[in-house]
């Protein structure tokens, strides 16, 4: 009788260990399920490799891509993307026209439908510029042209330290190459923001 109880003690035991086990396992399937279906549809982790968005973003720096807000909006002057470019990388640069804008670039005046846009991300370094009485972007012009339709016009904010859409190498950016809208920096941790 004895002998009996401990045999269904060991049992119930064992019976226990796997259930537990089975719990554990099934969590960490779902976990990682998720996992994978956020990092392919959601977001995605995106690190600064390069000078062409200094000053406001530096190598090295981490930030989350938000991947789903262009299947439901299309992207917006100023906004900060990242989008595969031909040269196989995947490139961080800001919007500056959009479809049917008509652009030009003239030393540091940005031109948007012969308007020039304001640019307040880049206003402590143009006012820099200008007291040193040199332009902020020594070099890359851009001739005005139109945005063709399902594409925009990026460049980086190191004017003269970026391959961007005034170069023919990159071009006018499809739609279809954006990887997505760069939300949030999340390391260093001292440079914890959101991204306006």
């Amino acid at each position: 009788m004895e002998q009996e109880q401990e045999q269904q003690q060991t049992v119930k035991k064992a019976t226990s260990i796997k259930n537990e086990a089975w719990e554990w396992a099934k969590a960490l399937l779902i976990a990682a399920v998720l996992v994978i279906l956020i990092r392919w549809l959601i977001c995605s982790p995106f690190v600064v490799d390069g000078p062409s968005m200094e000053p406001n973003f530096y190598t090295g720096e981490k930030m989350i891509v938000n991947k789903i807000l262009y299947r439901f909006a299309e992207p917006k002057a100023g906004e900060v993307i990242v989008f595969h470019a031909p040269d196989g990388r995947d490139y961080i640069k800001r919007v500056i026209a959009l479809p049917g804008d008509k652009v030009r670039v003239e030393g540091d005046k940005v031109f948007v439908n012969d308007k020039q846009i304001s640019e307040e991300y880049l206003q402590s370094v143009l006012e820099e510029a200008a007291k040193r009485g040199t332009p902020y972007n020594r070099l890359n012009n851009f001739a005005e042209q139109t945005v063709p339709e399902g594409s925009l016009f990026a460049m980086g904010d190191n004017r003269s330290n970026s391959l961007d859409s005034r170069d023919s190498r990159v071009g006018f950016v499809p739609f279809e190459k954006i990887v997505g809208r760069a939300d949030v920096i999340y390391w260093p941790l001292n440079k914890i923001s959101l991204i306006h």
